[in-house]
């Protein structure tokens, strides 16, 4: 398929042609094939935004509301309380345009967890395709086990401690490359670009999407509405999942996403920052605490330690600038701005 569009780039270059699909053929069939050089462009995709979110909803007013927001406008409390429980119901439906289209049409949270099934299922059945050059069996487990896990490094024990790291390092790339999740690397950050400071033994992983992470930890919409903090349910990790969805596609569609964070490992001073991204030559560190409350121990450290002089927190609070006397910045977000980070930071 992909060795035809050459003959569409030459013989019809007014046709525009797209090409979506499944990535698992490739990550787990290793197949050959010509790549039509300078005739395809790429789209790097992920799943529906919360702004895009709101939209499908019909929330234009809320929308633009966010996209106009500056840092020295007050948020009406009832504005807020409106967008948290709206982030909450992102959170169990996620970015899944079907799964959207199904709460949109019907409001019906069992026809939305149908759908999520349906597409983690089908993930799933599809291991069973390759399994004459890929064992099902292991990626179905590990498929499995990663939701538990988001927002931890990995060790390979926790998934099967009777698989050789190796192995099961292999398999985890392959789904990677599939898009079914993210492997976000520790960076020293000690300099830009980040990706050139990884460390590819430390990583965490993000799941594809927030909603099918909830249906593979077994989270309901009542689970979530029960609870006044997001950071009761499963130490945060949905909140944790939510911005590192967000911020893996910030960027441009034409560039590969990617995404890292930070992490010291000293028996007299641990310290982690959930992520650290660049902007404007900048390393700016990102703490994400699903609730009110939480200390910023490791972001304060960061930035003394690296020099940063503007720190993001993503919170339940509402939005703030405070400088210190240093002239160290923290800008803290309600979870719901995630899309008007890069806006907001220019104001910053």
């Amino acid at each position: 398929m992909l060795a035809s569009l050459r003959y569409f780039y030459e013989d019809l270059p007014q046709l525009h042609v797209l090409c979506a699909g499944s990535l698992l053929e490739f990550a787990l069939e290793a197949l050959t094939f010509s790549m039509p050089v300078g005739r395809i462009e790429y789209f790097y995709l992920g799943p529906m935004t919360f702004d895009e979110f709101l939209l499908a909803l019909g929330e234009q007013g809320l929308l633009d509301f966010l996209m106009h927001y500056h840092m020295n406008d007050e948020i009406p409390i009832a504005i807020h309380q409106k967008l948290l429980s709206l982030l909450k119901t992102f959170l169990i439906i996620g970015g899944m345009p079907e799964a959207v289209q199904a709460y949109v049409s019907n409001q019906d949270f069992l026809m939305v967890e149908r759908v999520k099934r349906s597409i983690l299922d089908t993930y799933q059945d599809d291991f069973s395709k390759y399994s004459a050059v890929q064992p099902p069996y292991l990626l179905r487990s590990i498929f499995e086990t990663i939701p538990g896990l988001i927002g931890q490094k990995i060790k390979y024990s926790q998934i099967n401690p009777n698989v050789k790291s190796g192995i099961i390092a292999n398999k985890i790339r392959l789904l990677a490359m599939a898009k079914i999740m993210t492997m976000v690397y520790h960076s020293s950050a000690n300099g830009l670009p980040l990706g050139a400071q990884v460390n590819q033994k430390i990583f965490k992983l993000i799941f594809l999407d927030s909603g099918l992470l909830s249906t593979q930890l077994g989270l309901s919409f009542l689970d979530l509405y029960k609870v006044e903090e997001l950071n009761l349910v499963h130490s945060g990790m949905l909140a944790e999942q939510f911005i590192g969805q967000h911020l893996l596609y910030m960027k441009p569609y034409y560039e590969p996403p990617h995404l890292y964070y930070w992490r010291r490992e000293m028996k007299s001073s641990q310290a982690e920052i959930d992520y650290v991204i660049s902007y404007r030559q900048k390393i700016i560190p990102i703490e994400v605490k699903a609730g009110k409350t939480g200390t910023l121990k490791s972001l304060h450290l960061f930035m003394a330690e690296k020099n940063a002089l503007l720190g993001v927190r993503f919170s339940s609070q509402l939005p703030s600038l405070v400088s210190d006397s240093q002239g160290k910045t923290l800008l803290s977000l309600p979870l719901y701005m995630v899309g008007q980070l890069t806006r907001l930071l220019s104001e910053s």
